[in-house]
């Protein structure tokens, strides 16, 4: 925490928007993404979308969302506050409780308090002859709360983005399986390459914030691999994503027209060729154009293979 004439000094933020900044909620739309490929998923394969239902398992995924980024930041704010020089909004957490705008306990009930508003929705849905659900909802918000608490950490141990793909992914394969009732496979292929690239969305921001995580001792893909090896990892990951697409639709489980969203390819690979040339000791600013690449490939990917999926359906 701040001192107290510190944080008085801070400018006063109104509690609407304090909370919209606790949840990061500029970042909530890649929730909104996987659930519209998880229903884009159904919708290819012919089953009727129940939007009540479509609702509930939207409402559901923001809360979660919502609620990791705030046990996120309880958790992280010691390593956060070693981080004096974050690339925000990308990087080093909300701030708010560094700033003094927000105490961790009250980050920690209401990032609590949101994973299990999230649970009871997936619990009544689970109960609508979605037994599945127990498993995916269990498994969510396990990764919700190991990525950042102690004793896993998972984020500090290089093994945060495997947990930002499997999460996402839980939300596609959810999603799909509250309309149909069943596992599917389309979603499974629809899902993995758009949660591997949100997997580089962590990968990129995680460029900024490497003194600070070594210092603190977090020992993230990009601290135990330097720029030009974490770059590496970055153009591996973005190079697999395109290769499941493409392996998908020649096994005929994908249609071609998916095929589309490999036009965001330029955009990862320019975005790794800037993170592997930047250097320890130069200014952060120099990542935003690749962390901006990064971001959109994400995005444009998700909506190509939704807006696909849809019309193959």
């Amino acid at each position: 925490m701040m001192p107290a004439e510190t944080a008085g000094a801070t400018e006063a933020m109104p509690a609407w928007r304090l909370w919209l900044a606790a949840v990061r909620a500029q970042f909530l739309t890649t929730t909104v993404l996987a659930v519209l490929l998880g229903l884009a998923a159904s919708c290819a394969d012919g089953v009727a979308i129940d939007a009540p239902r479509a609702v509930l398992t939207l409402l559901g995924a923001l809360l979660a969302h919502a609620g990791a980024n705030l046990v996120n930041d309880y958790h992280d704010r010691a390593a956060d506050a070693v981080n004096t020089d974050p690339l925000r909004p990308f990087s080093g957490g909300s701030r708010l409780i560094q700033e003094g705008r927000l105490e961790a306990r009250q980050a920690a009930v209401a990032g609590y308090g949101l994973l299990a508003g999230a649970g009871l929705i997936g619990a009544a849905l689970a109960l609508t002859g979605r037994s599945q659900l127990w498993v995916i909802g269990a498994l969510g918000l396990a990764l919700a709360i190991a990525y950042s608490a102690p004793p896993l950490r998972l984020s500090a141990r290089a093994l945060g983005e495997p947990a930002i793909a499997a999460a996402w992914l839980l939300v596609v394969l959810g999603t799909d399986l509250v309309q149909r009732g069943d596992w599917s496979l389309t979603a499974l292929l629809a899902g993995m390459p758009y949660t591997l690239l949100l997997a580089n969305i962590l990968l990129a921001n995680g460029f900024p914030d490497r003194g600070a995580d070594a210092a603190a001792g977090k020992r993230t893909l990009v601290v135990r691999l330097g720029p030009h090896g974490a770059g590496q990892v970055y153009l591996a990951i973005a190079a697999a994503a395109g290769l499941w697409l493409v392996m998908a639709v020649l096994a005929h489980r994908l249609p071609a027209t998916t095929l589309a969203c490999l036009l965001v390819t330029p955009l990862p690979v320019f975005a790794a060729r800037r993170l592997r040339r930047h250097a320890p000791g130069t200014p952060n600013a120099g990542l935003l154009a690749p962390i901006h690449a990064t971001i959109a490939t994400a995005h444009l990917f998700g909506l190509l293979l939704t807006a696909t999926l849809w019309w193959a359906g």
